[in-house]
């Protein structure tokens, strides 16, 4: 992994993004802070997710707690006592 400041990153965009292709995560600095990691992505289109989310398991007390929560956060709440 390398370090490369802002300006750089900005002037050699096209190369940094070839090094990111080819595997390497780049670190931007800008000020001497870290601001940015530019790294490869995943291949994956979201076959996995959707596949992991169709396959689970429904607890059907989940929603009625949610509701609850839902209710309670929209009930209305007292007022501040009259002084």
């Amino acid at each position: 992994m390398r370090t490369i400041t802002a300006t750089e990153a900005s002037r050699s965009f096209a190369a940094l993004l070839d090094d990111v292709e080819k595997g390497e995560t780049v670190i931007v600095t800008r000020g001497g802070r870290r601001i940015a990691a530019i790294g490869p992505t995943t291949a994956g289109n979201g076959t996995e997710v959707l596949a992991l989310l169709r396959s689970a398991k429904v607890d059907e007390q989940f929603a009625d707690d949610l509701k609850d929560i839902r209710d309670a956060a929209l009930a209305e709440t007292p007022g501040w006592p009259d002084d």
